[in-house]
């Protein structure tokens, strides 16, 4: 039987969520709540309603048409009564700009596989696929399967992009059918893991160790966070813990903080807790990516916007950085 699931986004000709070109899946629901979380709209699995003001034109077709009266217009914009709203979508609907989105759509598992075969040809020519993202994949599991499933049947690619906060049996019925592994490892303190996303560290490193035994192709990913995950001993224990434990990983990735998401915690009424932090060096990027290949990891690259020490310019380093 086709089951359901909650997403909020379909982000077409991705590139760095696995190899070729690639369309992920974003899904709502997370067990983690970190600190510098940037899918701020996927930690919740509810669908919730959004404000964008730069698309509002101030006509309250909103207001009129809301049937529980969630809505007012004030002078400081848009205001959603988040107890009252029962996300009927019907703001949406009136809204002529779209200005007002219900953020989280419920899709079958099979009309999402045939809606992401539109870009098959892309996946074709690029050694692509689709990635499974979110949120976190597993926390909605069956329906992870069952559009995993559905893509392998036709010849994709599959991608899961897990936080690895999940059960042991949920891992051990998905590995099966998906293609290959991204996988967070945020930090290596199991006080600090718990500090910042919530949730225990142990887990984490025994799925790891799960995936491993699968044989599955993985890629590792460290969120380099300034004050919180970028000190040298983190990275340094990441690449110790990946060589000994996970032999089939082919990358490891150390993701640039940035400051790119306090927008989206607007739309939430929330104010991003790590506003304030300054962007990465890109010379301690490139450091931090050598001790990691001092370790003894044959690929390591870094990606995100950076500060440049020489010029103070802010660098869109997004072109990846390998080093063989």
């Amino acid at each position: 039987m086709t089951s359901t699931g909650i997403i909020t986004n379909i982000q077409r000709c991705s590139t760095e969520d696995g190899p070729g070109i690639r369309t992920t899946v974003f899904l709502k629901g997370c067990p983690m709540s970190c600190i510098w979380c940037h899918n701020i709209e996927t930690i919740d699995p509810k669908p919730t309603v959004v404000w964008y003001t730069v698309k509002c034109i101030g006509d309250q077709a909103c207001v009129r048409a809301c049937p529980e009266g969630a809505l007012e217009m004030t002078p400081d914009g848009l205001k959603i009564n988040r107890e009252q709203c029962v996300v009927c979508g019907t703001c949406e609907d009136a809204c002529p700009t779209g200005a007002v989105k219900v953020m989280g759509k419920e899709w079958s598992s099979e009309d999402l596989v045939q809606e992401l075969l539109r870009d098959k040809v892309f996946f074709e020519t690029s050694n692509g696929g689709v990635t499974i993202s979110g949120g976190e994949a597993t926390f909605q599991a069956k329906f992870t399967m069952e559009l995993a499933k559905g893509l392998q049947a036709e010849g994709v690619h599959v991608a899961l992009d897990t936080c690895g906060y999940c059960s042991e049996k949920t891992l051990n019925d998905l590995l099966p059918h998906v293609d290959m592994v991204l996988y967070d490892l945020k930090t290596m303190d199991p006080n600090k893991h718990e500090q910042y996303t919530g949730v225990p560290l142990d887990t984490v490193l025994s799925n790891a160790r799960i995936i491993a035994e699968s044989k599955k192709s993985v890629w590792i990913r460290t969120p380099v966070i300034p004050e919180h995950t970028d000190d040298e001993d983190n990275i340094r224990r990441i690449a110790r813990f990946i060589l000994k434990n996970m032999p089939t990983v082919e990358r490891y990735d150390l993701l640039a903080f940035n400051r790119m998401c306090i927008d989206k915690y607007a739309l939430f009424d929330l104010e991003f807790p790590l506003k304030d932090l300054d962007l990465m060096i890109e010379e301690t990027m490139e450091h931090l990516a050598q001790i990691a290949r001092d370790e003894g990891l044959s690929n390591v690259v870094w990606s995100g916007m950076t500060k440049n020490t020489k010029n103070e310019e802010v660098i869109d380093s997004q072109e990846v950085k390998t080093c063989g």
